[in-house]
């Protein structure tokens, strides 16, 4: 009868483990699609300001060389980009700036060159006048 049980218990506890396993490997595989990294090329120059996003930049005290790095050593947050956006997919990059501003910037690769479309600020609520 131990035997029984035992063997049961250790059935039960290798399922538990696969579930664990199987939950948590889609989770990391989303967030590091490298087919779409592979895509977006980080060096398409020239950079193209949106009006909208060079008035955003000024409300957030954020120059052009921190939108470089951001561009160069960002991380992707595949959830707020929009990769099948028409005419140019709007990819969402995330990193923090000099003086530590976590930054959101949606960056769109045209056949013009890279263009910023908006400068987001994750943590801190600017007020800004841009329409």
């Amino acid at each position: 009868m131990n035997r029984k049980v035992s063997r049961l218990l250790t059935g039960i506890a290798l399922l538990v483990i696969g579930l664990l396993v199987w939950q948590y490997y889609p989770s990391t595989k989303q967030h590091n699609n490298v087919t779409h990294d592979e895509g977006f090329n980080r060096n398409l120059m020239p950079i193209i300001y949106t009006k909208h996003a060079r008035c955003r930049m000024g409300c957030r005290h954020i120059d052009e060389d921190e939108v470089k790095q951001i561009l160069l050593n960002g991380r992707i947050n595949y959830k707020k980009s929009q990769l099948n956006s028409k005419p140019d997919p709007k990819y969402a990059l995330e990193g923090y700036t000099a003086d530590n501003q976590h930054v959101r910037i949606i960056f769109a690769p045209s056949q013009r060159g890279m263009v910023v479309i908006t400068v987001i600020d994750v943590n801190e609520e600017w007020q800004c006048d841009c329409k």
